[in-house]
């Protein structure tokens, strides 16, 4: 039976249904030879109906909304200016201030690819111009992009909350630490990639003009963050308070927000939203008839019955979600897989906050790992004469910086899990 859903998954994929419907339509075909016939489509309506109705999921369309009104102000730029003004001075500046704006960007947005174009439109050719190597540019730009969904606020600490239960707002406060150290790795890292290039430091003056001009997007993640940890407001209503926050940055200050732009970023929230809800009700369903037929409960079972310790477990699960990382996007990887690794991870005894960090940090191998890391097609489109294999190359050694961040979380959990216990 479990080579059945599997199997069946793995063949609708192969032939190119899209994620949810994949799902959705063995859902629809378990229950057909497994749970009554088609008297079990009764159920349908009902599990698509509960999968939505989340308080916790109105965030999503808020983030979303959120990322699209920054990208087309131009938040992105005054951020890069900023950034470039400070950090050009040091050996391979451009490249630690392309790191420090990603990680900026990434706390407003809570998108990777919001992050990656935004950024990469303004620092790819302005790099390139300076003398930095191609290749090691596009390289930091998607790892740098994959910030996104580590620093708070995450699209995919939305998801993982909601199929588990687990406090959002810890979820958020969970990835500050880990995502500044990563960041700082990043940083580190390109200065010696990088440290050819260095060049006349900005005056005090240039640097406090670009600063002024940046401070709205400053001032997003502290309100957000900040709003959360000290109780002010919940990570959903967050998600609201920095949508209504982002329009009138845009309306106010930026004053560039026309009625034609608006009706795009709309749309291409309602689509981005629309598809990953779907995406919910599909993994639902599917959850629904695995639970009928116990299977979630057998391989866990299975898992802690075993002789194996449970940080080999852990080691085969990581494995497990670096092999879907190169074939499916973040959002399929989390809805199909939590619901099914997030008991085996409790009933090992691990911190399911914990985990929730080491599984973003895969999701983030996942958007640059071939053949279908997202960030690598985003970069690939900003500029038609990169090639992926020139991308993946340059991307390589954040890789495995991610990597060792990893094994660095095992051995410290308290990175992540410090300063969550006030939260709630």
């Amino acid at each position: 039976m479990n080579l059945f859903f599997a199997g069946g998954l793995a063949t609708f994929l192969l032939i190119g249904l899209p994620v949810a419907f994949s799902l959705g339509m063995l859902a629809v075909l378990g229950m057909f030879l497994f749970n009554g016939g088609s008297f079990a489509f009764a159920q349908i309506p009902i599990i698509a109906y509960s999968a939505l109705d989340d308080f916790t999921l109105t965030a999503l369309p808020m983030y979303i909304l959120m990322s699209q009104i920054l990208v087309v102000s131009g938040v992105g730029r005054d951020l890069y200016e900023m950034a470039s003004r400070w950090f050009r001075h040091f050996p391979g500046g451009l490249g630690i201030a392309t790191v420090f704006c990603c990680a900026i960007f990434s706390a407003i947005s809570g998108s990777s690819v919001a992050t990656a174009v935004t950024v990469g439109a303004v620092a790819l050719p302005e790099m390139v111009r300076r003398g930095y190597k191609k290749k090691y540019v596009l390289g930091l730009l998607a790892a740098g992009g994959t910030l996104g969904i580590l620093i708070p606020p995450s699209v995919p600490m939305i998801l993982y909350g909601s199929l588990t239960g687990e406090s959002v707002g810890k979820l958020f406060i969970a990835g500050v630490v880990p995502g500044i150290i990563l960041t700082l790795s990043f940083m580190i890292f390109s200065s010696i990639q990088m440290r050819h290039i260095k060049e006349e430091p900005a005056t005090w003056a240039e640097r406090w003009e670009a600063s002024k001009k940046a401070i709205w997007g400053l001032l997003l993640p502290i309100v957000i963050i900040g709003g959360i940890y000290s109780g002010i407001f919940t990570p959903t209503e967050a998600a609201a308070v920095g949508a209504v926050l982002a329009f009138l940055i845009a309306i106010v200050v930026y004053r560039n927000l026309t009625f034609a732009n608006l009706k795009v970023m709309i749309l291409s929230t309602v689509k981005t939203s629309a598809m990953i809800l779907f995406i919910i009700i599909g993994a639902k369903l599917l959850g629904f008839i695995l639970t009928i037929l116990q299977i979630p409960q057998q391989i866990t079972a299975a898992a802690t019955a075993t002789d194996l310790s449970p940080w080999v477990i852990f080691i085969l699960i990581n494995i497990v979600l670096l092999v879907l990382g190169m074939f499916l996007e973040t959002v399929s990887i989390l809805v199909i897989t939590v619901p099914i690794l997030y008991p085996i991870i409790t009933a090992l005894g691990f911190d399911p906050i914990w985990f929730a960090i080491i599984m973003v940090i895969n999701m983030e191998l996942a958007l640059i790992t071939p053949p279908v890391g997202l960030n690598l097609f985003v970069l690939k489109g900003l500029d038609k004469n990169n090639t992926i294999a020139e991308i993946v190359k340059g991307v390589i050694p954040y890789a495995l910086i991610m990597v060792l961040f990893i094994i660095l979380l095992c051995i410290f959990p308290q990175i992540a899990t410090y300063f969550t216990g006030d939260v709630h």
